[in-house]
């Protein structure tokens, strides 16, 4: 294994995961599979989705994003060599949450949605704190044993529940939770950083963060007064309008500058050098918005540089 992969559970994977969370929402089948193509051209194999990915569009029901991998996984025959995440509890199919029936049902849609017979990486999406951990860790724990899961994630939890899962999984034998993904960027690191991190230092969990670029902010393409056409662009902006937000822009720039390469990158190669993190989640919905982001796992920032930035986003 080179440092192109880290470890996640018995999972090999990129050290810069792809978020499908744009595929059949922003990008159209043929764009998704120009960009998968690519991605797995120049060595990634983690593809990150969610079963209610994109129920948030007019006209979708969720579960669009996991048919647009499913159909290129059958289309090139690969699954063997891509390690697919995909997520449960958001409420596709209804009801949302984590009771038992609920995962079951849920990871069986995916499986179909997916044209597979068994996911790598299965997220529980939300909490559900009116569920016990026994219930829904024992639900996860026997779609492990039939082999329909390889490994067990979790993503929006609170550190008590992590903890206390966590703990009842080492106690009673069962799968445990190998990935926690949390919101956390240069701009967006209160939610992580602290109790949550701590937890999944203490457990060797492996972090897999969402929002890595904020939204796009951490592009460097938002400005003030410059206008953006992006689906995003809204709570991009918002970043600009406070000071830490601008701060972390003139910290980008300098570094980018000064390794001549882009504040995608950057931004990027500095999330994957914090503890516990093992491959930053960004998505694009063209070719040519993946070499920034394949760039930041070949970039090496330096300590002052990473300071800078530590310093700038505080």
């Amino acid at each position: 294994m080179t440092d192109t992969y880290a470890q996640i559970g018995k999972l090999s994977v990129h050290r810069l995961a792809l978020g499908g969370n744009v595929f059949g929402w922003t990008a159209d089948e043929a764009q998704s599979f120009d960009v998968l193509d690519a991605y797995a051209a120049a060595g990634g194999n983690f593809v990150d989705t969610a079963d209610v990915y994109s129920a948030w569009v007019p006209g979708n029901k969720g579960g669009e994003s996991e048919t647009v991998i499913g159909n290129w996984l059958a289309s090139r025959g690969n699954r063997d060599r891509i390690v697919v995440a995909t997520k449960v509890g958001a409420g596709v199919p209804e009801p949302a949450g984590l009771k038992a029936d609920v995962i079951r049902r849920g990871l069986e849609d995916s499986l179909r949605r997916l044209r597979t017979d068994y996911v790598d990486l299965y997220y529980t999406h939300y909490d559900d704190e009116s569920v016990p951990v026994e219930e829904f860790l024992t639900a996860l724990d026997e779609l492990v044993k039939e082999g329909k899961v390889r490994e067990i994630g979790a993503s929006n939890i609170s550190a008590a529940r992590f903890a206390e899962s966590l703990e009842f999984s080492e106690k009673n034998g069962l799968a445990k939770y190998v990935a926690i993904q949390p919101h956390y960027n240069l701009v967006s690191r209160d939610t992580y950083e602290g109790e949550l991190a701590d937890v999944a230092a203490r457990h060797g969990v492996a972090a897999v963060p969402y929002y890595a670029l904020a939204s796009g902010f951490l592009t460097g393409k938002y400005r003030p007064d410059t206008q953006v056409d992006s689906a995003r662009a809204d709570k991009a902006a918002e970043y600009l309008r406070t000071e830490r937000g601008r701060r972390v822009l003139r910290a980008l720039d300098e570094v980018a500058e000064a390794h001549g390469t882009q504040q995608a990158t950057v931004a990027l190669s500095w999330l994957a050098a914090r503890l516990t993190v093992a491959s930053p989640l960004a998505s694009a919905r063209t070719v040519a918005q993946l070499p920034a982001l394949l760039a930041s796992v070949e970039l090496h920032l330096t300590e002052e540089d990473l300071a800078r930035l530590t310093e700038a986003s505080a």
